[in-house]
């Protein structure tokens, strides 16, 4: 195992879909940004899905990440409005299947809590943390910024599944 993973986070949307990369550099314990951006689409719903699937998998062959860390879809009021984001989220992912990642999905109050602390944080907030926790000059969009929080949010889990499997080994 070497001690350097690249996760890709993915925060997806019809409209526009997040993405953000970063490293977690195990024996430092840090976190380092890679690259972050969003995908803006355009055009008809299929033409959507389209440049997120095209995008997403341009990401994937130029950062080429280990782990893929994605929010949960929730249910919206909306029934149309949920199974956009659901294509969104599967034309995202979609384009990370020729790599053959390990995809791991979060729900959206699990992602707060790992960056802010706290399950009903807002974006700013999330924004905020993600600014300095990666210590970045200026902070992210939103989208870019849940995207980042996904990726860290997966830092955090895989951390400690990391310490747990050596407190067994070692006991």
């Amino acid at each position: 195992m070497t001690d350097v993973t690249r996760v890709l986070g993915i925060d997806p949307g019809s409209q526009i879909t997040g993405y953000g990369v970063i490293d977690i550099q195990q024996k430092l314990d840090k976190t380092v940004l890679i690259n972050s951006g969003e995908v803006r689409t355009k055009g008809e719903h299929r033409d959507r899905l389209r440049q997120i699937f095209t995008n997403i998998g341009e990401v994937v062959k130029q950062f080429q990440p280990d782990e893929v860390s994605v929010e949960r879809v929730f249910v919206h009021r909306n029934a149309d409005s949920a199974l956009k984001l659901g294509q969104a989220r599967a034309a995202a992912l979609c384009a990370t299947f020729e790599a053959d990642l390990p995809i791991y999905e979060y729900a959206a109050r699990q992602i707060k809590k790992a960056i802010v602390g706290r399950g009903s944080a807002d974006k700013t907030q999330v924004q905020h943390m993600v600014k300095l926790v990666l210590s970045m000059e200026s902070p992210p969009n939103f989208d870019e910024a849940d995207a980042l929080a996904a990726a860290l949010c997966h830092a955090h889990v895989r951390g400690t599944r990391s310490l747990l499997k050596e407190a067994m080994v070692s006991s």
